[in-house]
């Protein structure tokens, strides 16, 4: 009689294969999202900057700072930011000078939904980002300069 062999895998072995995958995956999902949030939250920071120089050559020109964004900046929204404002001395001469953005309230990442981040400039040249607002960003959703 001949004696046959079994191929494949066992049930067992499947069921440690799954495992395996279970727990990866467990640790793989909230990693993903919280870049997810941080990639979203960098285009923040990318519209901000882009207001710098514009800020800059309004208030050398006119010796004021501008009452709104609009006037001065092409771009005050995104695929993830709603809004952003100038938010301290609107029409004033003096500094410190603040952008401030706000995330949209739907379609972007939960934990940053809403949630606002500011670039601060104290001497009109030189701009330090910060969460900030009424309804703060998390500092580690921020871009690691910001994040100081």
């Amino acid at each position: 009689m001949k004696k046959q062999l079994q191929k494949g895998f066992t049930l067992i072995e499947l069921m440690i294969v799954i495992a395996i995958i279970g727990i990866l995956a467990a640790i793989a999902i909230p990693a993903y999202q919280d870049y997810i949030a941080r990639s979203q939250a960098s285009e923040a920071v990318s519209l901000m900057s882009g207001g710098k120089t514009p800020l800059a050559e309004f208030f050398s020109d006119k010796g004021v700072w501008p009452s709104a964004a609009a006037s001065v900046m092409g771009t005050l929204s995104g695929k993830y930011v709603a809004t952003i404002e100038i938010t301290g001395n609107t029409g004033g001469t003096s500094l410190p000078i603040e952008l401030t953005a706000t995330m949209k309230a739907q379609d972007v990442n939960k934990n940053i939904m809403g949630k606002t981040v500011i670039m601060t400039s104290t001497s009109g040249s030189s701009w330090t980002c910060k969460p900030g607002g009424a309804n703060p960003i998390d500092p580690k959703y921020l871009p690691a300069a910001c994040r100081g």
